[in-house]
């Protein structure tokens, strides 16, 4: 069906200089691109006109929008939310973490995916970058449920034989679906070997894939890489020629500033993770500095038991106030700039830019829109600032992917989210009972 929307509060994420950065508009969509862009009223009659049978939404008090793009999750790890709090990176992961994901099933992880996409979509996330088990029953459940996504196949040395198989199944699911990409995704530099972080990497260049893996998170990582290698994490990985445009690192905190050159240079995706960071105590991503150096840097939420949701709004409001107090420069990342990391920002990520994260003729459908009528926007002076520093997920009113509408007036179409509440809680007490 083609839509039109019309009475829009319009943020095409396309502004330059001193441009203004909304408008008041229309915005017509045909099959699964954006058609028309217009502030001309008699444009979108011509819309009108030319699409007998298009949906017209009238969009009064709503802010039309890209779609966020999460670039680093682990959805599936909806399961685990709350299970383990307050504890430090190595004693979650070895004590807590791990164990858990030992006693998964594929249903089980195919679950939590559901869960995590459907309330990642009910945020107003239209694409999503993934790093888990298992993916090849993911590539269904991301399917089904029409959101776009990049499912990347984590590995560690010990299961390392298992995965890559299971990533050429997950290629071969997923190459009549256009919304869905795999990647391989070694879990980390001290976790997986040189070896084996170089057969990841020669697959993914052999199918045209993208790489990612985790950066410099903690500084046990950083002692754990020069204790083995004698460099740091991101120097250990440029070596081993991990490092290109297809390649997406999460967290990048403890980096030197000759990493950061490297990483700027190399046109590595830098995932910035904030909440999971403080959570774990991680520390500071220096993204400023990333940014000045030319790295492109964009957001993540981080999986759901170390953030403790995947909701991109509150990730953005932290992004910017963390680095405020991080720089003591009240001025650094302010709200554009922010939401150009969580939607520009992330289209070139995943390598679709221009195709995402924008509002332009000839792009994808992957909008949202806002609503803006709740007390904690009034009255409203600046929509931007609005968007990062006040918007709530719940102010996602509708969603489109590929043109079609999946979430409207806030609840998301042909799924029953109250059923699958209820499952997750029964399937966890089964997981924790094997």
């Amino acid at each position: 069906m083609d839509i039109l929307f019309t009475n829009a509060t319009i943020l095409p994420m396309t502004a330059a200089g001193d441009e203004p950065k909304t408008f008041m508009g229309a915005v017509g969509v045909a099959g699964n691109r954006i058609a028309l862009v217009t502030a001309s009223g008699s444009e979108a009659d011509a819309f009108r006109t030319c699409n007998p049978g298009v949906r017209v939404i009238d969009c009064t008090g709503r802010l039309l929008m890209p779609g966020l793009v999460n670039t680093h999750c682990h959805a599936a790890m909806t399961l685990q939310r709350s299970y383990a709090d307050d504890i430090a990176l190595m004693e979650w992961l070895n004590d807590y973490i791990w164990p858990f994901e030992a006693r998964q099933t594929a249903d089980d992880v195919a679950l939590g995916m559901t869960l995590g996409i459907v309330e990642m979509l009910l945020g107003g996330v239209t694409s999503f970058v993934d790093m888990y088990y298992h993916e090849n029953r993911c590539v269904e459940v991301a399917r089904r449920l029409g959101i776009r996504a990049m499912l990347g196949c984590n590995y560690f040395d010990n299961n390392v034989d298992e995965v890559l198989p299971e990533a050429e199944k997950a290629v071969a699911l997923a190459a009549d679906c256009d919304r869905i990409q795999i990647a391989l995704a070694p879990h980390s530099p001290y976790t997986v070997s040189p070896e084996n972080l170089r057969r990841g990497k020669e697959l993914a260049r052999k199918w045209g894939l993208h790489f990612m893996t985790h950066i410099a998170e903690t500084q046990d990582e950083v002692r754990i890489v020069r204790e083995k290698y004698a460099a740091t994490p991101v120097e250990h990985l440029d070596a081993l020629g991990m490092l290109d445009d297809k390649t997406i690192g999460a967290h990048c905190i403890h980096v030197t500033d000759s990493d950061i050159r490297t990483l700027a240079r190399r046109g590595v995706a830098v995932s910035h993770n904030p909440q999971s960071n403080m959570k774990i105590s991680s520390g500071v991503a220096p993204v400023e500095k990333m940014r000045a150096a030319g790295a492109l840097v964009t957001i993540g939420t981080d999986g759901t038991c170390s953030n403790n949701d995947l909701d991109m709004w509150d990730e953005m409001r932290t992004a910017s106030l963390l680095q405020k107090v991080a720089t003591g420069d009240a001025s650094v990342l302010p709200a554009y700039e922010t939401l150009r990391m969580a939607t520009v920002g992330g289209a070139c990520a995943v390598g679709m830019e221009g195709e995402l994260g924008v509002v332009a003729p000839g792009a994808r459908a992957d909008l949202i829109l806002v609503d803006m009528g709740g007390t904690h926007w009034a009255p409203g002076n600046d929509p931007i600032a609005g968007l990062v520093y006040n918007a709530k997920s719940t102010d996602v009113d509708t969603v489109l992917v590929d043109g079609r509408i999946l979430v409207e007036r806030g609840e998301l179409i042909g799924t029953d989210t109250v059923a699958l509440v209820r499952e997750a809680s029964r399937r966890v007490e089964r997981i924790e009972r094997r």
